[in-house]
């Protein structure tokens, strides 16, 4: 920024939707320089206006500047070659020579869009290079990959750079007095977080900023650790997958799967880094209960229908053939909370049930209900939906009179009596009034988290960091859950469209759950 007047002590800019900042020249008249990193592609502004000595100020100017998306990576390797195969093709730069022990056609994360990864044993021939650099590592790069880990136990490299007898940066992990740890590592600066788990798979992504000097590491989608600055060490040499140049030999081999390698030679911003950690979850079940025939209610693509237990029947609206409003004799019946009809339980007995287990409590999963509670004063707790381990459930969904709110319940183990973590949503119970409301469940097992949604808004209160989610082999419950031996916590009221999927939706997509339809996941 200048301006002609040698007599301007600040500058007052914005950008587009952002606080109005002041930058101050060195000498009186003199120009100043500002840095801004736009974090989306579109038209975007600067408004600037000069201040004298004197306060007085110029005219606004602005400056519009159309921000292109960010350019493609340099290198990249999906991985998704066919087994036997002794090269890795490239989707960007150079093919990569595949060592010995490098397998292809090992199954791919789920919910992404590869096709398959490869896998390597840890072995001094399991790596794979393209024999020169992707980066330049004295400018701004990031590099990414999709990894598993076939053990935590030792150091280990998803990829790297050569830097003459060392390694320029490294991405993978370490272990440490806590626990093992993702990390990225350049030029003497390490940051680590996360929690690599065994035969779980995690995206990376690891970025050095030349503008900040700053270095930084995303897994799944999210920054951890804290950002350091960091001076890389300008030697190029060669990209390694699955090891890191050290003392002039290579070590830190990694064992287990790796996939889709990307190096950027740009600044990857955090809605990016989303997006390329983003799973897309698959539909389980769909079940809109409006109709049910010889006690079973059909699932929407033809999947295990629930089965209606004693006390459980379908609720129908109107059939039309009178109006109340205008016939006296007319009975008044309810409208379903949810398309043609719903689930009807009678707080004693009443269930549904599939029969057996839908989601994997033990990876991420997202089951969603509408649910609408008979009485306005509960006497006891009463269950939605659960699903059941061998002794107790591995989730349940409930409400709980005593405090006036709806929880999610998980046990730490599959263990009667065992202690659970319990997360909760205040709401007053409904009466048998109005249209109920929409609740979800998502576990994420990659960053160990359980959400309760309650009409698509979920809280502090209703959030919780929970590590390992149990192995699940008892059938998906609608109505009660486990107690003791037995059954119980029997829900009495009305229920409406169970969604089940494998994955966590994001909260974009929860707004979608309840609806009769479901989330698009675009």
């Amino acid at each position: 920024m200048d301006s002609p007047s040698d007599d301007v002590a600040q500058y007052v800019y914005s950008f587009i939707g952002g606080p109005q900042l002041t930058a101050r020249p060195d000498e009186l008249g003199g120009p100043v320089t500002i840095r801004h990193l736009p974090l989306k592609s579109g038209t975007d502004y600067l408004s600037v206006r000069a201040i004298d000595r004197a306060g007085r100020s110029s005219t606004t100017t602005t400056y519009w500047i159309r921000i292109k998306s960010g350019r493609a990576p340099v290198a990249h390797w999906n991985l998704a070659d066919p087994a036997g195969s002794t090269t890795a093709a490239a989707e960007a730069g150079p093919a990569a020579d595949a060592g010995s022990r490098v397998v292809f056609g090992t199954t791919a994360p789920r919910g992404t869009s590869l096709a398959s990864v490869a896998s390597l044993d840890g072995s001094s021939h399991a790596f794979l290079t393209p024999h020169a650099p992707a980066v330049d590592t004295a400018k701004t790069f990031a590099v990414s990959a999709w990894a598993r880990p076939a053990r935590t136990d030792r150091n280990m490299t998803v990829a790297g750079q050569d830097a003459g007898a060392h390694a320029a940066f490294t991405l993978g992990l370490r272990t440490r007095h806590e626990g093992p740890q993702w990390s990225f590592s350049i030029g003497g600066t390490r940051i680590t977080g996360g929690a690599p788990e065994t035969g779980e798979w995690a995206h990376l992504l690891g970025l050095y900023d030349k503008e900040t000097g700053e270095a930084r590491l995303y897994v799944n989608g999210n920054e951890v650790g804290t950002p350091a600055e960091a001076t890389p060490d300008r030697t190029a040499g060669a990209f390694q997958i699955g090891r890191s140049r050290k003392g002039g030999g290579y070590g830190d081999r990694w064992h287990g799967a790796v996939g889709d390698v990307r190096a950027y030679d740009r600044v990857v911003v955090p809605a990016v880094v989303t997006e390329l950690a983003y799973r897309k979850p698959t539909l389980l079940g769909h079940w809109s209960l409006e109709t049910a025939t010889d006690g079973a209610s059909p699932e929407q693509s033809g999947k295990a229908p629930l089965t209606l237990g004693p006390g459980a029947s379908i609720h129908r609206g109107p059939d039309g053939s009178c109006l109340p409003d205008l016939d006296p004799d007319c009975p008044f019946v309810p409208y379903p909370l949810v398309g043609d009809g719903h689930l009807q339980l009678d707080g004693a007995t009443g269930h549904a049930t599939t029969g057996s287990a839908v989601v994997d409590t033990s990876d991420s999963f997202t089951v969603g209900v509408v649910v609408r509670l008979a009485d306005a004063e509960p006497a006891a707790p009463m269950t939605v939906l659960s699903q059941a381990g061998e002794h107790t459930d591995a989730f349940k969904v409930r409400y709980d009179p005593a405090v006036h709110a709806w929880q999610l319940v998980m046990p730490l183990r599959d263990e009667a009596g065992a202690p659970e973590v319990v997360v909760s949503q205040i709401e007053s119970a409904d009466g048998g009034e109005g249209q109920g409301h929409r609740l979800a469940v998502v576990y994420d097992d990659a960053t160990d988290r359980i959400q309760l949604y309650l009409d698509g808004y979920t809280n502090a209160d209703a959030t919780a960091t929970f590590p390992n989610g149990l192995p699940s082999s008892g059938a998906l419950q609608i109505g009660r859950g486990k107690a003791g031996d037995g059954w119980g916590e029997y829900l009495h009221g009305d229920v409406d469209e169970v969604q089940a999927y494998a994955g966590a939706l994001r909260d974009r997509d929860i707004a979608f759950l309840g609806s009769g339809g479901g989330p698009c996941f675009c």
